[in-house]
């Protein structure tokens, strides 16, 4: 473990930028809203921002993103195909641990199954992560339930964490020690190294007092999930009240949905794009011959928290789906958030 004091920080994010676009959680100036998002100066990533509005899954896997272009020629039928070189190296710098964990389970969509995907594993190969201890909860935050914080473990390159006048960083990679050493970060010595577990254990400890607008015990929720035994009923009051907005799933760190529309433009050319798109919406199931498996509401709605909490969509991601964020809770105008359903399955228990 080394140590970055706070006044140097503009030298770490200097470094970066010198090799990477920048990402963080940046303050709106006249909405205050935190954004994640591109930094056009360095000095703007705010370290010590709440958690996003919007998941830092955007540079990876953007809500619109050109993957291929080609060109047809009708009458010869030759077809050229030109992948285009969109990936920028890039640095997500603060992203929190929820955030982190959801693009692991992104990780494991795009990359860990039968199929990898071209474009995805290009930005992450080209991907320097920079990760940031939750000192303190928020107050929509539920991560302690959902083994995804307050700090992480894996993935990141380096892992900030605040102490005072100072952060602890952590190397998580050949690539985070490089810049440990290009900075010549000083050591911790042995009462630093062992404040990070107590910085920790002290922020989990306040999450009773300051994270009261969430909880979401899911382990219960998870077998009844898994074995299916959930009344319909349950779902059809759900299914009332979702708007079909897609918000939840916009604003989700691990929601990989996405359709794929080829655009042709006047030259000739043909721009294939990927697009984010919901389980919740009516036309994301429909088939040829407009069949669809999944065409009442509370059928939807049940696949999505099928697809965050049962065990068998577990084994896919190794662990839930849901990395206890809060965002579902923010912006769903039907209060369905991930802790209210998961409170409507505890009651059907209970009764």
């Amino acid at each position: 473990m080394n140590i970055l004091e706070k006044k140097k920080v503009p030298e770490f994010m200097a470094a970066l930028a010198a090799d990477y676009d920048l990402y963080g959680p940046i303050v709106h100036p006249d909405s205050k809203d935190v954004l994640f998002d591109r930094a056009a100066d360095p000095g703007d990533i705010a370290l010590q921002a709440p958690i996003p509005y919007n998941p830092a899954k955007i540079p990876f896997f953007p809500q619109r993103e050109s993957i291929l272009g080609y060109t047809y020629d009708r009458s010869t039928g030759d077809v050229r195909i030109a992948p285009a070189d969109l990936v920028r190296p890039k640095a997500l710098v603060g992203i929190r641990s929820c955030d982190l964990t959801g693009l692991l389970c992104l990780d494991r969509f795009f990359l860990g199954q039968e199929f990898v995907d071209d474009v995805f594993r290009d930005h992450r190969r080209k991907t320097f992560i920079v990760a940031n201890t939750c000192v303190r909860p928020f107050p929509q935050c539920f991560c302690v339930c959902t083994d995804s914080g307050p700090s992480a473990r894996e993935g990141f390159d380096i892992n900030l964490t605040e102490a005072g006048d100072v952060y602890l960083v952590e190397a998580g990679s050949e690539k985070g020690e490089a810049l440990v050493r290009k900075l010549e970060l000083p050591a911790a010595d042995e009462a630093q190294t062992a404040l990070k577990d107590k910085i920790v254990d002290g922020s989990i400890a306040l999450f009773d007092e300051v994270s009261r607008e969430n909880k979401a015990w899911i382990s219960r929720a998870t077998n009844r999930l898994t074995t299916g035994f959930i009344r319909n009923e349950v779902w059809e009051y759900i299914g009332k009240q979702c708007f079909e907005c897609g918000a939840c799933a916009f604003t989700c760190p691990s929601c990989s949905c996405f359709n794929i529309e080829d655009l042709n433009g006047p030259d000739g050319t043909t721009d294939r794009c990927r697009t984010w798109d919901s389980c919740s919406f009516e036309g994301y199931t429909k088939m040829a011959g407009d069949h669809n498996p999944r065409r009442p509401v509370e059928d939807r709605r049940n696949k999505r928290f099928f697809c965050k909490l049962s065990y068998s969509q577990s084994r896919k991601y190794l662990r839930p789906g849901c990395v206890g964020c809060g965002r579902c809770v923010r912006v769903c105008p039907g209060d369905i958030g991930l802790p209210t359903v998961v409170t409507a399955i505890r009651r059907e228990i209970t009764e």
